[in-house]
């Protein structure tokens, strides 16, 4: 699949959020990489070779305090190759990248992964 292919179902995803994550999500950046580097391996607990989807990176909602300004946006990453691996038809690879971005929304958001598996985004 081509990247502007993939950054496309990544931008219907965001698309169709709910309004109550829509109203939340600022300050955010959500970019597509091919694969993730050692130190975005690193920094999910992920060894070579383990499917790596997406990543968060930031400070969750749910732990910023009243003097939270100024920041960096934070980040969203999601990762084609592991997607392209996993997803064998085109209705798939959909389900799979909105999974993975409501996946990682949620993080954003605060919520654990132990809570996005009872929701079915684990």
């Amino acid at each position: 699949m081509r990247r502007h292919e993939f950054e496309k179902l990544v931008l219907e995803a965001l698309a169709k959020l709910p309004a109550e994550f829509q109203q939340h999500v600022e300050n955010l950046d959500i970019v597509v990489k091919r694969r993730p580097s050692l130190a975005e391996r690193r920094e999910a607990g992920s060894r070579q070779g383990d499917a790596l989807f997406g990543l968060y990176l930031g400070v969750p909602l749910s732990e910023r305090g009243a003097y939270y300004n100024m920041a960096l946006p934070d980040r969203i990453v999601i990762y084609q190759e592991a997607h392209e691996r996993l997803c064998s038809s085109w209705e798939e690879m959909v389900e799979e990248v909105r999974k993975t971005v409501l996946h990682e929304l949620g993080h954003y958001l605060g919520i654990d992964e132990e809570r996005l598996e009872e929701l079915d985004l684990g």
